[in-house]
């Protein structure tokens, strides 16, 4: 028997304890509550203080091992979506291998930005196609806040830290999870959403550029990014299940914006009732909103055994990535 799906073992999440709100933002710039949640929805971000990016996706970790009762050396596969890793070597997800002591997997890290979950997912189910049962973690992690201008009202009252992940096992076809997925990279674009630029100028560059890590965006066009693509990534995905809309039962969107996922379901045609929103806890925590929220309505009972998800994710890149699965 040949083992080419996949199945959802366990969702768990974990933020920074650390919680900042509007009305902090606004004794640091020129900003205010109201101003802030009428445009994003966001009323609180959680920011890490000791915590890093390795240590919220290892207490994710612990927490799948510990649901599920499998012990660090039946783990086959971790892969991290991130963006904001500790170092570029080694990678958060060798970090999480050692910090479990799961020896035997294989680890690494993919950076698709605020689609990173989605295209985790993608390849998650590439890797688990084999001859015999195998476990994976796939988690996406972010601590945003070191990318972040904490004087740019524009960029800064956006974006929190935290991490959300899922424990997954093959499965025979019939039994699996997938049912269809779309996924885009509009590379021209790129230049619209940038962070974390690395490295400093040598003495060989003739032309030495400023060097800033912080978020630069170009808020307008991401906007019409998101609004005209993730619908049409959506109805890719469903078109290929030849499902609808009716046939879904939760939009696990990226929290970005309350205001993007709202003219989302409104071009779709769906009620907001099947878009369950956190950004106004959370705020946009990139590779890690979508299974934070997966972790909640998991967790609340909101998705049930059988329950039909559909994720979708978009940012930088920019990226989207859409996946329909049976919960």
């Amino acid at each position: 028997m040949k083992f080419e799906n996949f199945k959802i073992l366990a969702t768990a999440s974990q933020v920074p304890t650390r919680v900042v709100d509007n009305d902090e933002l606004s004794t640091m710039m020129d900003t205010s509550d109201d101003w802030i949640v009428q445009r994003t929805g966001i009323r609180r971000r959680h920011i890490a203080v000791d915590e890093t990016t390795s240590s919220l996706c290892t207490s994710v970790a612990k927490q799948l091992l510990e649901k599920t009762g499998l012990k660090p050396s039946e783990i086959d596969l971790i892969i991290v979506a991130t963006m904001s890793p500790d170092y570029l070597t080694p990678s958060v997800s060798a970090m999480v291998q050692g910090n479990l002591g799961a020896d035997h997997a294989v680890a690494m890290d993919i950076d698709a930005a605020c689609s990173g979950f989605v295209y985790g997912l993608n390849m998650v189910k590439q890797l688990l196609i084999a001859e015999t049962p195998k476990n994976a973690i796939l988690i996406g992690g972010e601590m945003l806040s070191k990318l972040i201008d904490w004087q740019d009202r524009s960029t800064a009252v956006l974006f929190g830290d935290g991490a959300g992940g899922v424990l997954l096992k093959n499965t025979p076809k019939a039994e699996g999870a997938f049912i269809s997925e779309n996924l885009k990279t509009l590379g021209k674009l790129g230049r619209y959403l940038t962070a974390g630029k690395t490295g400093a100028p040598t003495p060989f560059m003739e032309k030495k550029d400023e060097f800033s890590p912080f978020f630069q965006m170009n808020g307008r066009r991401v906007y019409r990014f998101a609004v005209n693509n993730v619908p049409e990534s959506i109805n890719q995905a469903l078109a290929e299940a030849s499902l609808t809309t009716d046939d879904i039962d939760h939009f696990v969107l990226h929290q970005a914006n309350s205001r993007i996922v709202e003219k989302i379901a409104e071009t779709l045609g769906v009620s907001m009732d099947k878009f369950p929103i956190n950004i106004d806890e959370y705020g946009n925590t990139a590779a890690a909103s979508e299974p934070i929220l997966l972790d909640q309505l998991v967790t609340n009972g909101t998705i049930k055994r059988g329950d039909v998800v559909l994720l979708s994710g978009f940012g930088g890149g920019l990226t989207v990535g859409t996946m329909i699965l049976k919960y």
